[in-house]
């Protein structure tokens, strides 16, 4: 599968703390949203890099390893994903979603980005990311219970109320959402 990045970093041949501290320089400059590449030659680099992304807030995607080289992939989180606040009325926790994420009646909608998607997504779980919501309406049943969920809860808010507007009678927010999920998961290659 190719990944798309905003930026890559070279980071081989460097040890700890290089690639970590390569990284921090480099996350200051990305935009929100945005998904920085680091190349590293250090295994170590698997839990330093993760660890920090979960300490500073950002989202550690994923990592795949070929010819020696470590490729890391984060994602620069914005102020809104982080905020607590739901808007959206109708909400459902990760138990329910545990209960029902096989059930055929539902449409259980993943808006997150594609690469977040193919390095954990649920299985039933149907990628359409959040920017491509609107255009894609078409390819829902607006009659069908549908279950929104994203890394937070917070794109999955936004997409609820997009549903829920254009006329979706059944919608619900799954929160957390997948940051805090334990329950089976798949990857894309």
């Amino acid at each position: 599968m190719h990944y798309k990045v905003d930026h890559k970093l070279n980071c081989k041949g460097l040890s700890c703390p290089m690639p970590v501290v390569q990284t921090k320089k480099m996350m200051e400059q990305l935009e929100p949203g945005q998904v920085l590449e680091v190349e590293a030659t250090d295994k170590g680099s698997v839990a330093d890099l993760r660890s920090w992304s979960t300490r500073m807030g950002h989202q550690y995607l994923g990592n795949r390893e070929e010819n020696g080289v470590i490729h890391h992939y984060l994602r620069k989180i914005s102020i809104e994903e982080t905020q607590e606040e739901q808007r959206f009325p109708h909400v459902v926790d990760l138990k329910q979603l545990k209960e029902r994420w096989q059930d055929k009646d539902l449409q259980l909608i993943d808006v997150r980005e594609p690469m977040e998607y193919a390095f954990s997504h649920i299985p039933s779980a149907r990628l359409i990311p959040l920017g491509e919501l609107k255009k894609r309406l078409a390819e829902l049943d607006p009659e069908k219970e549908t279950w929104v969920i994203c890394r937070s809860g917070n794109r999955s808010d936004f997409a609820c109320r997009i549903l829920s507007e254009n006329g979706f009678k059944h919608v619900r927010n799954v929160v957390p959402g997948m940051n805090e999920w334990t329950g089976p998961t798949v990857k894309s290659d």
